[in-house]
């Protein structure tokens, strides 16, 4: 079972549509008996890394999410903001992230943007696949996905870094530790590429 965070953010029912179609079993989770059944977990994220932090703390949820994810290392997606969470700390906000992967989330540098709408990060960019994983498996190593965000993750271990995007500048737009993914782009906003990132990610 694909079980989707249900804290009160995110595109959630793109998911639960995408995994019909794949014809993969998948809900919506609001309750600690849903959650309880996952074996993999998506933890989706639109809006700003404080608010995102104090709907899911607040959660009914909160404690078996963790003990699913560090004790029972059941596999977990963190999707945009749910990416940015799985650090220590933004600084879009003051509360502390989930401390899942060693690593602070940075506003990008707007003095790099040759554009003139500078932030946010939005629409269509190719990213560059640095190291292989089972993500991107049957992927290019420069595919096309869907952005919109304003911050990054900054991983301190660089072997959680697996793949880049170049918006100015480069940063990481996907990590991996363990049993714990994370990506800045939406792929449920991506098209074909979005649907075949989820499907690996239910295979894992």
């Amino acid at each position: 079972m694909i079980s989707i965070i249900d804290y009160g953010l995110g595109n959630l029912k793109a998911f639960i549509n995408i995994y019909k179609r794949l014809n993969i079993a998948a809900e919506l989770v609001t309750t600690k008996q849903q959650l309880v059944k996952a074996d993999k977990i998506i933890l989706p994220g639109v809006g700003a890394f404080d608010q995102a932090m104090s709907k899911l703390n607040n959660s009914v949820f909160y404690e078996l999410f963790n003990e699913m994810v560090l004790e029972k290392e059941v596999p977990v997606l963190g999707i945009c903001v749910g990416m940015q969470m799985l650090a220590k700390s933004s600084e879009e906000g003051k509360k502390k992230g989930l401390s899942f992967i060693d690593g602070n989330v940075k506003l990008l540098n707007v003095s790099k943007i040759n554009h003139l709408t500078k932030l946010p990060h939005m629409g269509w960019n190719n990213i560059n696949i640095i190291q292989n994983n089972p993500l991107f498996i049957d992927f290019d190593k420069s595919p096309l996905f869907y952005f919109l965000h304003s911050y990054y993750f900054v991983a301190n271990n660089k072997k959680n870094i697996i793949s880049e995007v170049n918006y100015g500048e480069k940063f990481t737009c996907s990590i991996n530790h363990n049993n714990i993914y994370g990506v800045q782009f939406h792929p449920e906003k991506s098209h074909n590429n979005g649907i075949e990132l989820l499907k690996n990610f239910s295979s894992l």
